[in-house]
């Protein structure tokens, strides 16, 4: 299995009219808030995304932490913290993290507050743009930082396709974006784990190759937690092919006549993994 030859291009007409309003929207903005996957910070980073943001101050919260390894998320804590920007780890769905972040964009605009406090200007509104590849969780976000249901939310990428001002308290509005993903993923891995992680719509890549593939990865990274999961016994020589086997005759997917289903083990091993049911994975390493 070659991941070389695992490939999407997906570049849906209303995220070429999201990067458009985003590009004019920007100008109004304080601070970039950039929401990435905690589980893929690398490949979360959409470049196009930052393009837009240009010299804005931006700040950095890692999210789903809690379906992510803890210890690769504070490897990579400590990675990003050198490069200057500041990060929190904020797990969206219970609330944690999120004051923690919201007093680093407070920092981030501190230099916008005190111009307007020179002009006179005493209770500016912080303004800030949350941004991430689809299915990131800035919905979730929004509606956590409003206390009450105002964007609307769905594990299924490119759902917020209109923009949104929210007022939150604080004297901070935020500017909710349509999730956007960039039209070619020169990287396959890159790709592949987008697609592993939900940012991008099942029906447009080879399910069976990603689900290999990933067990590729997690023979390499994980093979413990993998066996101990399902219940199967992993050795050097394992292949994602006879891990899947495995994991068929543990669950029960064998068709009339003793055939192994393939397409109900991959099922089950994309959603065990996307759904953090299988545990808690980092792909990307700091």
């Amino acid at each position: 299995m070659d991941l070389k030859d695992f490939k999407i291009q997906w570049f849906p007409g209303h995220m070429t009219k999201a990067k458009r309003m985003m590009e004019d929207q920007v100008r109004l903005v304080d601070v970039v808030v950039e929401l990435l996957d905690a589980r893929i910070p690398a490949s979360s980073v959409n470049p196009m995304l930052r393009d837009i943001a240009g010299n804005k101050p931006r700040v950095i919260a890692l999210n789903k932490a809690d379906m992510a390894d803890p210890v690769c998320t504070e490897a990579w804590l400590a990675r990003l913290k050198k490069d200057g920007v500041p990060v929190c780890v904020v797990d969206c769905s219970r609330g944690k993290g999120v004051k923690q972040m919201l007093a680093l964009v407070q920092e981030a605009a501190r230099p916008v507050t005190e111009k307007w406090l020179k002009k006179g200007v005493r209770n500016h509104t912080i303004r800030m743009m949350i941004v991430g590849v689809p299915n990131v969780g800035k919905s979730t976000l929004i509606n956590r930082l409003v206390g009450r249901v105002k964007a609307i939310a769905s594990d299924r990428p490119g759902v917020t396709k209109q923009k949104q001002w929210v007022t939150i308290a604080k004297g901070i509005e935020l500017l909710d974006t349509p999730g956007v993903l960039w039209p070619k993923f020169e990287n396959p891995g890159i790709g592949l784990h987008l697609a592993l992680t939900g940012a991008v719509k099942d029906d447009i890549y080879d399910r069976q190759m990603a689900a290999e593939l990933l067990l590729q990865e997690l023979l390499v990274k994980y093979p413990d937690r993998l066996a101990a999961f399902y219940g199967i016994e992993v050795t050097a020589d394992d292949t994602p092919r006879t891990v899947i086997e495995k994991i068929g005759a543990v669950r029960g997917a064998i068709k009339a006549g003793g055939v192994l289903d393939e397409n109900k083990v991959v099922q089950h091993v994309l959603y065990d993994f996307k759904s953090a049911k299988m545990g808690r994975f980092t792909l990307d390493e700091p």
